[in-house]
């Protein structure tokens, strides 16, 4: 693999040469450079072109060409080229007289590679040869510092330590909550207060993380930036200590952390070799954030915890002060311009403002960062970091240590006192509490900001509600959000309730009549189908949106994905990623939106580089929003001229001369949340998992919040969570086992008790479980994957295809009255259009329905439309032909078990079985069932139908894998009931019945696709 590397870097310099017939270094170290990059990559390092060398020693300034860093921001290597004319040797001695490292140092010319290692040449080679310019490479990027080897083995210790220290600690705490009056005291009051100013929701429960984070940290802090008194003076701390004081005296603590001791001493030894300031922060982030991914993984999840490049950071506050300047006449450092960063994590872009701001008279940087330089936190650990950051960047520039004043502990979301303040206006907030950190938010919130800057917490949801990690509600944004982005939006599913668009729409609200709001925040805003109302809000309040997408997005899937790139966030999020500056001035009319994006396929190094030009200097392109509301991926064809399938108006009409849909009621399908629970292959199971599931809540009823316990024996949700604390018990009456189609030609069973599915949605209402009960299903929107379409005559999952949403032939009352669900508006279109003689019924209606969603030619053309929205269909010429082949398609697709299967060829060996393999092999028609199965004669073009990313015989092959429970509850269930587990081998002959089965499904739907595509109206030509 390495060797591949080298042979590109030897056709990238050949064409160097080639191209421009130089021989100097300025020219030809691109190609290396790449080579290093590239390697440095594929070894989890970094690679910093021109970092000047840094420390105390004679070459402090020196840069070289290019710099390794470990992600602790020690330094691996070093490399520096020279002129292919030049004397090699003579150029290293030089280097060495003035003090250069050479502790694993490469030195070249393109011709030859000299490779120094603890202070002496270890190997040179001729950089002609691939082997020898391998070996060589190889051995660079082998050597490590010793402290990087100390580091890796105290973090593994740490891990490993820490369970058992934080049991105790907790043990300690708890022994002092019981047994000692004054601490429990003490407690109390800090509780009241952080209820008061930090959070309203904060619980006992949080104060005592507080304490233990706050216990864990301090030897931190000291060795890192020598600041053992931090948690004596700081204000927050200070409350923390005294806590501490009263249940951990010094020879306790001591013991109680020897454990941790090397984990310490490590960040010590690391922190010696760094002697830059700003490397120092990077080197804070990440020990806090391997710390907090290993002490405290949920809220590192919940809370986004992955902090931003400074690159990014120095991007951005350098791009706000020319807008500021560019609107409003005032630069950042200037009087009345109050700055904000509401969730600042380790205080990143404050401490960049103070750098931004170095070269101001003394004066000027003094009253911002008193006055007018804001901040808010809300976790206590990151709050610590915060603090010493920003004052120790404060003293690096002044010479002078001050105590930064304005950096509150505070949930910014429910810190909504401040929001609408404009010129010359007062507000009073928090009543009369007079503590430090209150004082603070009181302060803060009677300025006038006018810039919003940050990074917020990038996470929308959590999944498991065992986790008890989900973000939770803030009322009076969430009905801000409510108000706006989802009042003006026509998404049918508007997920506009995550973090960053809370935070959005505070900021929005923090700076009033008019500023700039910067952050770097998930990147769905641009083109999500559910952001349309955001996009909307803003082009009426705003009068420029300057957005730079940097792409990134894991979630996507095929081309897709390769397309999206790297992470700008070193990989360690699956969001795309984008930089928004919003800007609102009185001055100002219209509404302007300036775009740029990274290239397809660029990796994330690439994307840092693609930074490195300032926004005033871009050339960035102006996009005139659509009616529609979208910024990107604007398409001109006659999507608007199409007849509507499904539309929220219509579903929502009172009276049927409002509708202007072919369907009335759509719906997504069940969310069960407990799938492991209440879907098997057989009924017997099914019923009994259940039963079992009542009867293990029902002995919890009276008992305190039991999904709080490590041994919780059931799956806990939300809704049962509500019920729980209602003393509503579940009755034990048999169970409704209802067949679903869980996923594309993946029939199972489901034990249907409405209480313990968490969203029904409308599923009730279109499916009885009656033969003639007939639904289409499509993939929902915003979709990630290609679109896709699906008949079925039982209920569904809301994953059946991707956010599944179904048209029904027919829906239910209430009272179980069936009604017809194609509405009368469709009925007289189409009677309209084609007369009373072509066979027009409200039957003949749905499969010209389904017929429409599978012609290839509107997919192709509508493909950008049918990832944002529902469906909407064109009148072909021929309506009865069009219906005809709608309903063969329906019945190959809803009788897709008893289907003629394809003669497929078996082959069995004497082999054991073994672990299923369940491979297919498209190319020559073979699927591998297990070591002693093979079928063979498949047709290949049976995987060329394909629903989302799959064919149909892959989403059999991957639908009956052996898998690993995912659910504890149900791994400890299915100990006691071992018969209950799945096996490949109860299901392995009916799974080779259904895959030849399916073969013929998928053959026959294509030849019914290619006759679709010959007569289709749609044309290619409305591609332009």
């Amino acid at each position: 693999m390495t060797i591949t590397r080298v042979r590109t870097y030897h056709a990238r310099i050949d064409k160097l040469r080639a191209t421009t017939g130089s021989r100097l270094e300025t020219v030809l170290r691109a190609a290396f450079q790449r080579l290093l990059e590239d390697w440095s990559d594929a070894e989890d390092l970094i690679f910093a072109p021109e970092l000047p060398i840094g420390g105390n020693g004679p070459a402090a300034s020196r840069v070289p060409d290019g710099t390794v860093l470990h992600e602790i921001r020690i330094k691996h290597g070093y490399w520096e080229a020279k002129d292919s004319d030049d004397n090699l040797d003579e150029e290293i001695a030089k280097k060495r007289a003035v003090g250069y490292p050479i502790t694993n140092t490469i030195f070249e010319d393109t011709e030859t590679a000299v490779l120094f290692q603890d202070g002496r040449e270890v190997m040179r080679c001729s950089m002609a040869s691939a082997e020898d310019l391998n070996r060589l490479l190889v051995a660079f990027f082998d050597w490590q510092p010793a402290v990087i080897g100390e580091w890796r083995s105290a973090v593994q210790q740490f891990r490993v330590e820490l369970p058992a220290i934080l049991g105790h600690l907790r043990e300690r705490i708890d022994k002092a909550y019981d047994d000692n009056e004054a601490f429990t005291a003490k407690a109390t009051a800090f509780l009241q207060h952080a209820r008061e100013t930090v959070n309203p929701n904060i619980v006992e429960a949080d104060v005592r993380e507080m304490l233990i984070q706050h216990v864990l940290t301090e030897n931190i802090f000291a060795h890192v930036f020598d600041d053992g008194e931090f948690h004596r003076t700081n204000n927050v701390a200070r409350e923390l200590y005294e806590l501490e004081a009263l249940f951990l005296a010094g020879t306790a603590k001591r013991e109680m952390l020897r454990g941790l001791r090397p984990y310490y001493q490590a960040i010590e030894t690391a922190a010696a070799e760094i002697t830059d300031h700003a490397e120092k922060q990077t080197f804070l982030k990440v020990i806090y954030e391997g710390f907090y991914q290993s002490y405290n993984p949920d809220a590192a999840d919940r809370l986004g915890v992955v902090y931003t490049p400074n690159e990014i950071v120095r991007f951005m506050v350098r791009a706000t002060d020319w807008l500021c300047e560019r609107h409003f006449g005032k630069r950042l450092a200037d009087q009345g311009v109050e700055i904000l960063d509401p969730a600042t994590g380790t205080g990143t872009f404050v401490c960049e403002l103070i750098e931004h701001m170095r070269g101001e008279p003394r004066a000027v940087l003094e009253r911002k960062y008193r006055e007018e330089l804001h901040a808010n936190e809300v976790a206590i650990l990151p709050y610590y970091v915060a603090n010493l950051n920003i004052e120790a960047t404060y003293a690096g520039i002044t010479g002078q240590i001050a105590e930064y004043p304005n950096l509150c502990f505070v949930d910014t979301l429910d810190n909504v006192g401040g929001l609408g303040i404009r010129r010359g206006q007062q507000m009073s907030f928090l009543g009369q509490f007079t503590d430090e950190n209150t004082e603070r938010v009181q302060a803060q919130n009677r300025r006038k900001i006018s810039v919003v800057i940050g990074n917020p917490p990038y996470n929308a949801n959590q999944q498991n509600e065992n986790d008890n990690n989900k973000n939770r509600e803030y009322p009076r944004i969430d009905e801000r959000v409510r108000n706006t982005f989802v009042k003006l939006s026509t998404a049918q599913k508007t997920k506009v309730y995550d973090m960053y668009s809370r935070f959005y729409r505070w900021a929005f609200d923090r700076i009033a009549d008019e500023g700039i709001v910067a952050f770097v925040t998930n990147s769905s805003f641009i083109d999500a189908r559910t952001f349309d109302g955001f996009r909307a809000y803003v082009g009426d309040e705003f009068n420029e949106a300057w957005v730079l997408n940097l792409k990134g997005n894991a979630r996507t899937s095929g081309e897709r994905r390769r397309q999206e790139g790297g992470n700008v966030f070193d990989d360690k999020i699956k969001v795309g990623v984008a930089i928004a500056f919003f800007v609102k001035s009185s001055a100002t009319e219209g509404f302007r939106v300036f775009y740029d994006e990274v290239e397809d396929y660029a990796k994330a190094p690439a994307k840092i580089q693609f930074l490195s030009t300032p926004l005033s200097e871009r050339r960035m392109r102006e996009i005139v929003p659509s009616k529609r509301g979208n910024w990107i991926d604007q398409v001109e064809n006659e999507w608007d001229d199409l007849l509507p399938v499904a539309d929220k108006k219509t579903k929502a009409a009172k009276v049927k001369g409002q509708e202007r849909a072919v369907f009335k009621l759509f719906s997504k399908g069940v969310v069960t949340a407990r799938d492991e629970w209440v879907i098997w292959d057989r009924k017997k199971y099914a019923k009994k998992a259940v039963r079992d599931f009542r009867e293990k809540y029902n002995r919890l009823i009276g008992k305190r919040t039991p999904w709080e316990k490590e041994n919780t024996p059931i799956k806990w949700t939300r809704s049962l969570k509500a019920r729980f604390e209602r003393s509503t018990r579940l009755d034990t009456t048999k169970p409704i086992v209802r067949p679903i189609l869980y996923r594309p030609f993946r029939s199972r069973l489901i034990a249907y008790d409405p209480r313990l599915i968490e969203m029904e949605y409308l599923v009730h209402s279109i499916s009885q479980d009656r033969e003639d009960d007939l639904a289409i299903l499509v993939g929902g929107h915003p979709a990630k994957r290609p679109f896709q379409a699906l008949a079925s005559r039982a209920i569904h999952s809301y994953h059946t295809l991707e956010d599944t949403e179904a048209f029904p032939r027919y829906r239910y009352t209430s009272t179980g009255d069936r009604m017809d669900n194609v509405t009368d508006w469709a009925l007289n279109k189409f009677l309209k259009r084609y007369g009373k003689r072509a066979g027009v019924t409200k039957d003949a209606i749905f499969h010209y329905v389904y017929a429409c969603l599978h012609d290839p030619i509107w997919r192709e053309i509508y493909a950008i439309n049918l990832r944002r929205e529902f469906p909407r269909i064109p009148f072909h010429a021929d309506f009865a032909w069009w219906a005809a082949q709608g309903a063969a398609l329906m019945d190959l697709h809803t009788d897709y078990e008893t289907a003629d299967p394809w003669p497929v060829k078996r082959h069995d060996t004497d082999a054991a079985p073994g672990k299923p393999k369940l491979k297919s092999h498209p190319a020559d028609g073979r699927i591998e069932i297990d070591a002693a199965t093979t079928l063979t004669g498949l047709p290949p073009q049976a995987w060329d139908y394909r629903l989302g990313n799959r064919s149909g015989l892959d989403w059999v092959l991957d639908q009956h894998k052996e898998r690993k429970v995912r659910d504890r509850t149900v791994e400890a269930w299915l100990k006691d009931n071992p018969d209950a587990r799945y096996r490949f081998a109860d299901h392995k002959e009916r799974v080779i019945d259904l895959l030849a089965r399916v073969a013929t499904v998928s053959v026959r739907t294509l030849e019914v696709v290619d006759q679709l595509r010959a007569v289709s109206s749609v044309k290619t030509s409305r591609l332009s």
